[in-house]
């Protein structure tokens, strides 16, 4: 498998809820992929900040259901970040096994770039040409 590398634009809004933890933030996540990536996604984040300025941290994991590279499904995306006084240490990841349609075997990691107040994605993945390891239904021809 060969692994592709593709860049587009996404917009996202967050929008807080109640019922987290103490010193917790929850928000749901509701994004809108285009480019290589055409999809829409929703999720869930926990955040938490402290009181050193510029230290924080989230997880969040996001459905995405679209098309990439013309290819049709879903796949979940898990967010692990940290900010350590203003430096970020951020990993996107699919999680394993959880690419549907002709996205099943999907493997890929994300990272987002914030330019000019625009959100950005690149997406480094590898999908078998037919799906389960590369094998067609009732096996190879």
């Amino acid at each position: 498998m060969e692994e592709s590398r593709v860049r587009g634009e996404f917009e996202v809004r967050l929008t807080p809820r109640e019922g987290a933890a103490e010193s917790v933030g929850r928000m749901t996540i509701d994004k809108s992929y285009r480019g290589a990536l055409e999809a829409v996604s929703r999720g869930e984040m926990l955040t938490a900040g402290t009181t050193v300025p510029g230290s924080a941290g989230y997880v969040a994991i996001e459905r995405v259901d679209g098309t990439l590279d013309n290819r049709a499904g879903t796949f979940i995306l898990q967010h692990s970040a940290t900010m350590t006084r203003g430096t970020p240490l951020l990993s996107i990841g699919v999680v394993p096994d959880s690419g549907t349609g002709e996205l099943i075997g999907l493997v890929g990691r994300m990272k987002i770039d914030i330019e000019g107040g625009k959100h950005f994605y690149v997406f480094e993945y590898t999908l078998p040409e037919y799906g389960h390891g590369g094998e067609r239904e009732g096996g190879l021809d």
